[in-house]
């Protein structure tokens, strides 16, 4: 299973994106809405692996300065692949990246094999999934309510944690 470091973002901009995905819902749409777990909630994701040990959490504990960090919610987005997944780009500004980097320069010794090729500085894109393993003739309209619902949202990243994909736990590491 996937383990990941993960921002989290402060609870108005949380809402917004929550009622996007019952926006996508109510339209019949796959959504994270769907996803059955106390830990489900919106986030970005900086790091994905097979595995994360746990001792990356003290070295990430130190980021605490860098919160809460200003982001931008902008453009729909659509990942491809066999089925499609729908996001919201996270603007991805100076401060981002750097805080993306230290991240993953921070977690690489407690990742087991390899960090998800897509992860990698200079090949990450930042986004808050709104729906996966949406088809060809779904994403039309899953765009139209995606752009009807709400434009950009200016939000602040104001925690970050560690997902245990293994055990379905999160480790609140920043806020």
């Amino acid at each position: 299973m996937t383990h990941s470091i993960e921002l989290l973002l402060d609870a108005r901009s949380d809402a917004v994106i929550r009622s996007l995905w019952r926006a996508l819902d109510e339209a019949g749409l796959p959504s994270q809405v769907r996803v059955k777990s106390s830990t489900n909630r919106p986030h970005v994701t900086l790091l994905a692996a097979q595995r994360i040990g746990p001792g990356v959490d003290e070295p990430l504990r130190g980021l605490r300065d860098r919160f809460p960090l200003g982001v931008l919610v902008g453009a729909p987005l659509v990942f491809g692949g066999p089925r499609l997944t729908l996001a919201r780009l996270i603007v991805p500004s100076a401060a981002l990246l750097e805080l993306h980097a230290e991240v993953y320069r921070l977690a690489r010794p407690q990742v087991i094999a390899e960090p998800f090729p897509h992860c990698r500085p200079g090949h990450w894109t930042p986004h808050v999934t709104l729906g996966r393993r949406l088809t060809g003739e779904q994403i039309g309209a899953a765009l139209e309510v995606a752009n009807r619902a709400v434009g950009e949202v200016a939000a602040d990243a104001v925690g970050l944690r560690r997902w245990d994909g293994d055990q379905r736990v999160d480790y609140p590491l920043v806020g």
